[in-house]
Formats: C-alpha cells, structure tokens, sequence
C-alpha cells in the first residue's frame, strides 16, 4: 500500500490492537505518534519494537477524553513534523452495566471517552489538514454500534456514534481533500479474550461464520487500506471486520 502522508497519530496506541495498529502502520513506513492514557511503559515497548523493526515512533501521553490535552497533544505533533497526515481515533473504554443499573455518570463517562474525543480528533484534525487539501481519518467502532449488545447501552450509543459522525465530517472535509472512514471489528483475540474460557470462546465463535475470532493484524491492515491512497476514492464508510458475523 502507498502512502503519500509522512506521520500518524494512534491514540490508544499503547497495547491491544492500537498497538499492533501502530506496528503496521509503522511497517509502511510512517512515523508513527503513540498515544498513551496511563501505560508509558507499554507504550515504550511499542516504539522499541518499532524502532528495532527499523521504523520510526514517538510516544506522547495524554487523556483523549480531556479536549484541551487533546488539542494540545495535535499542535505539538503538526509543530514538530509540519502536518498530521493520518489519525486513528482508536483509544476507548467500557464500563458495563445493565440500563437499569446504569447511573449517567456511567454513561457519560463512555460517551466522552469514545465519542466526545473522536469528535476533538477529528475537528483538530481538519483545522490542520485543511489548507494542505490532503488527511486521512480513520474511527475505530465496534460491531456492537451496529448491532447493540445488552449491558453495553453506554458503549453502543458510543460507538454507533462514532459511525455517524463519521458521515458528517466525511461530507464536511470532502472538498478539502480529507477523508474519514470508520471500522467495525468483531470478536478480536486479544489478552481479554485469551483469558476465557474454551466453553465460553467456542459459545462465540460457534456464531462467527468464519468460526473463529480475528486477529488484531487484520484490523490494523484493514486500518492501512482505509489511511493509505489504495483507498483514495473511499470516504463516509464503514468497513465491517467481523467474520461475517453481521452483514447488515
């Protein structure tokens, strides 16, 4: 795949498949800004791998939920490197509970995580970009803003969301020359699901077509195609990476 921006911002980009985002991202050869909430040290790990492969990272920390650290993370980053020219908005948390028992702060507390700071990205992001007529932009959903999933009111409001307002910004930035996409992942193998048990993986994936969780490389090389100019033509879409799981 060819890329024609020279950096990328990953937030979350510190484990999970934000890291292994950032990893390929990095294989393409992008310089690629890792973000972190709270582990630095599994963020450093990142960049060494990165570096060790022969590519080229930075580490920066800062809370995605907190606007102004935020925007100022996005300055810095556009004030060493000149640009931003591709961002995953990836970092997100859960906080489950049955509606029933969901107070607002619990909910709240996921739409600002994993709503309210992909609208900052991406409208940081824009006000950079726009005079240079080129970005790319993708949003890390979830197969659950699609579908919902009970006990998850606040994640899948959060992440269905995110699908929306992807839409909006697409139509928004299209004559400056931006694009923004988001991506649906599945059931993903991850720490998370390494620690279930067999009965409970196969409960899973006995309603996977595929039969059979993803890999976090398939996310990120999905990630790629959406940033990279193989996909030059694509805007305002969600690309759904679940096995078939939902063909909706």
């Amino acid at each position: 795949m060819k890329f024609t921006g020279k950096n990328v911002l990953v937030t979350g980009g510190s484990r999970g498949i934000g890291a292994e985002i950032a990893k390929v991202l990095a294989s393409y050869g992008l310089k690629v800004w890792i973000n972190y909430r709270s582990g630095e040290a599994e963020a450093l790990k990142v960049q060494d791998a990165i570096l060790d492969a022969g590519g080229e990272a930075e580490v920066i920390g800062f809370d995605v939920s907190d606007d102004s650290a935020f925007v100022a993370a996005m300055k810095e980053i556009a004030s060493k490197d000149g640009e931003i020219s591709y961002l995953v908005n990836n970092a997100g948390i859960t906080n489950d509970k049955l509606a029933l028992r969901m107070k607002n702060e619990d909910f709240m507390s996921v739409i600002n995580a994993n709503l309210t700071s992909v609208f900052t990205g991406c409208r940081e992001f824009m006000k950079i970009q726009r005079k240079k007529k080129f970005g790319s932009v993708v949003n890390i959903s979830s197969i659950v803003g699609e579908t919902g999933n009970a006990g998850q009111a606040n994640y899948a409001a959060s992440k269905g969301g995110v699908i929306a307002m992807t839409k909006s910004f697409a139509l928004e930035a299209a004559t400056s020359g931006i694009r923004y996409n988001s991506l649906t992942p599945g059931f993903i193998a991850t720490d998370m699901t390494n620690e279930l048990s067999d009965e409970i993986k196969e409960s899973f994936t006995s309603n996977i077509p595929m039969k059979r969780f993803g890999n976090p490389s398939e996310i990120a090389e999905a990630t790629a195609f959406l940033l990279s100019d193989s996909s030059s033509y694509i805007t305002g879409e969600t690309l759904k990476v679940n096995g078939g799981l939902n063909m909706a």
